[in-house]
């Protein structure tokens, strides 16, 4: 996923500049494309670090001193990092306690980091031993939003049908969708002056670079979940 590849993506769509998706003066595709890549790097080292008996408070603040070594600008939305039953937990809820990670356990990281005036928003879920279902439920919220993103650039839907197809292939995979989790804009930041509400309700085709799209899939009987989140492009 090089910031060249990205850019290309985003610029195969023109951007719509009405109210909901409107951008600043110093928005950039290729930035845009660039806060991405740079998200995805602080996951991958962040999931790196964490290991078995580290706290969730633990690997927060852990997370934000890799954030300052590559040279972030800012973090736009606070850090969540869920261990074990709290990957049930949506972003506004707070996690139940402090939990240790086992040596058989699932864990999701959730990041909201401005690079260069520009706002990245990933997320990802790990798994640390060989719990079968944890595994399946991790690749599945993956492979879901993999779908779902295809599903967009082939039929060129709605944001709110977008929602009702992703509901639709976690219930297929055997999962349940949190439709609490409805996807965000990002923008040059900051996007929130824009009010753009949720893209599983906004009612016409989302445009590319954008929208974040985010999967959140519980368990139908067992005390945990996956997240994937990443930039529609």
């Amino acid at each position: 996923m090089g910031v060249q590849w990205a850019a290309r993506q985003l610029e195969r769509h023109q951007v719509n500049t009405g109210s909901k998706e409107a951008v600043g003066g110093k928005f950039s595709a290729a930035a845009m494309a660039h806060a991405r890549v740079m998200t995805w790097k602080a996951i991958e080292q962040i999931a790196a670090a964490i290991r078995p008996g580290m706290r969730e408070s633990e690997a927060t603040a852990q997370s934000k001193s890799i954030l300052e070594a590559l040279g972030m600008d800012r973090i736009w939305h606070p850090v969540l990092i869920r261990f074990g039953e709290n990957t049930l937990r949506i972003f506004k809820e707070r996690s139940e306690g402090d939990p240790v990670l086992g040596a058989d356990d699932i864990f999701f990281i959730d990041l909201g980091v401005v690079w260069n005036q520009h706002e990245g928003d990933a997320g990802a879920t790990f798994v640390t031993g060989s719990d079968l279902e944890m595994r399946r439920c991790a690749r599945d919220a993956k492979i879901i939003y993999d779908e779902v993103a295809i599903h967009w650039r082939s039929t060129g839907c709605s944001g709110k049908a977008l929602y009702a197809f992703a509901a639709a292939r976690a219930s297929a995979y055997g999962w349940r969708l949190n439709v609490d989790i409805k996807g965000h804009r990002v923008s040059d930041f900051p996007h929130a002056i824009y009010r753009a509400g949720d893209l599983g309700d906004f009612e016409t085709v989302p445009a590319a670079g954008l929208w974040i799209l985010e999967i959140q899939i519980a368990h139908p009987t067992r005390a945990f979940g996956a997240f994937y989140e990443d930039l529609l492009a």
